[in-house]
């Protein structure tokens, strides 16, 4: 199977300057032809660090691509690494070159003399085409893998990847193929994840089993690999299928789905209606409801009360409630569901109220104590959690948990 290394070259991507969003655009195409990526590298605008990174994405991969470097000026040393690697010395290109002028001379500008350093290429590579800019990109082969330098500026190195390095690809990648499903899932730590799959999760297995976390939802990405596509897609979906017999009710969803489509699908379904009423969470849960399309078939309403009169005077909280038990308990919690759903009409309502911190958290009650409520059908359900992380991961777990509960409940 073919395989892949990418460079990213810039000391402005080392700082944090600038994002770079060209690797992870390579890595999805890449992966759309069966060709994974193995390994990447970032490096400084270094001759020395360049050639090094290049030998080793040479012993990792089959394929090398690097982005950045290929500008005018000092620090764009990409051309210069490339040379040096393949053990050959810059040439001009005078078909280059004068498409470099011509690029400026249609906007009516002279061209510095810097530009002309872009027109040389290493000797026995070839140029790629720039359709957008002034900076060509350079393709070269050399024992039997395949390597090519793309421009920095997202644009021009996607523009260049379509139309010169991803035919070659797709050439490359004949008689393999990946299909990736996704299995999104909530309730349980990552660790547990791994206990209950078992085997299943081995390095040497086929298809391979990835775990990401992301507040609280755990996405399986199941990784077949075979030599055509229809065989991958059934090795993957068997593999589906095993895991969600074995995760049950941890599984809430498949590919990008997220909880509050699913929940807003079964909602939808059932015809039901829901009001929400938050203090912590500050409207968060409200927000990802209703961040859905069609969202108006059930969600009605929702109240932040982030103060104690809030709570009172817009959800009818008894006074003496907050006074005896505190803002954050299970009471309240549930006065404030019983209370929206009263004042909504509603089918259901959710409530909640936490301490999200940094700051206002005791021995008795923590920064990350929250409590959910879920009323419907003259029941009342509160529920205790002890959140960590920082606030802002708090509050929005403690609304996907919110989530959570109820298409449980559904």
């Amino acid at each position: 199977m073919k395989k892949a290394s990418i460079i990213s070259i810039g000391n402005e991507v080392l700082s944090g300057q600038t994002v770079d969003t060209n690797k992870s655009y390579l890595c999805r195409k890449l992966f759309s032809i069966g060709i994974p990526v193995v390994s990447s590298y970032t490096v400084g605008d270094q001759i020395d660090f360049i050639v090094r990174v290049m030998n080793l994405a040479g012993s990792d991969a089959d394929v090398v691509l690097l982005t950045g470097g290929l500008g005018p000026t000092d620090d764009d040393l990409t051309r210069q690494a490339f040379a040096r690697f393949l053990g050959t010395e810059l040439q001009l290109n005078d078909r280059l070159l004068q498409k470099i002028q011509d690029f400026f001379t249609s906007r009516d500008l002279q061209m510095p003399q810097s530009n002309k350093i872009q027109a040389y290429i290493p000797e026995g590579a070839g140029p790629l085409a720039n359709n957008l800019g002034t900076a060509p990109g350079i393709m070269a082969q050399m024992a039997g893998k395949l390597l090519a330098a793309l421009p920095g500026v997202p644009s021009e190195m996607k523009r260049m990847f379509e139309e010169s390095v991803f035919p070659e690809l797709k050439r490359l990648s004949t008689g393999q193929a990946v299909v990736v499903r996704k299995l999104k899932c909530f309730g349980t730590g990552e660790s547990n994840i791994a206990e209950l799959l078992g085997p299943n999760m081995q390095r040497d297995r086929n298809p391979l089993i990835n775990c990401t976390v992301e507040y609280g939802v755990i996405t399986l990405h199941i990784i077949a690999t075979a030599d055509d596509k229809d065989k991958a897609r059934r090795m993957a979906q068997q593999d589906e299928t095993l895991l969600t017999q074995i995760l049950g009710e941890l599984v809430y969803g498949t590919g990008e789905q997220t909880l509050a489509q699913v929940v807003g699908q079964k909602l939808a379904q059932q015809r039901k209606t829901i009001a929400v009423a938050e203090s912590c969470t500050g409207g968060t849960l409200a927000k990802l409801l209703t961040d859905v399309p069609g969202a108006s078939r059930y969600f009605t309403r929702g109240w932040v009360t982030y103060d104690n009169t809030a709570k009172t005077t817009e959800l009818g909280v008894p006074d003496d409630l907050i006074q005896a038990y505190g803002a954050v308990s299970p009471q309240v919690a549930d006065a404030m569901a019983k209370g929206a759903r009263e004042k909504a009409s509603a089918d259901i309502a959710i409530a909640i109220t936490g301490i999200a911190g940094p700051t206002g958290g005791s021995i008795e009650k923590p920064v990350g104590l929250v409590y959910i409520s879920l009323t419907s059908d003259n029941q009342c359900e509160s529920r205790r959690f002890i959140f960590s992380h920082g606030r802002d991961f708090i509050r929005f777990r403690a609304a996907q948990t919110a989530l959570n509960i109820l298409r449980l409940k559904l």
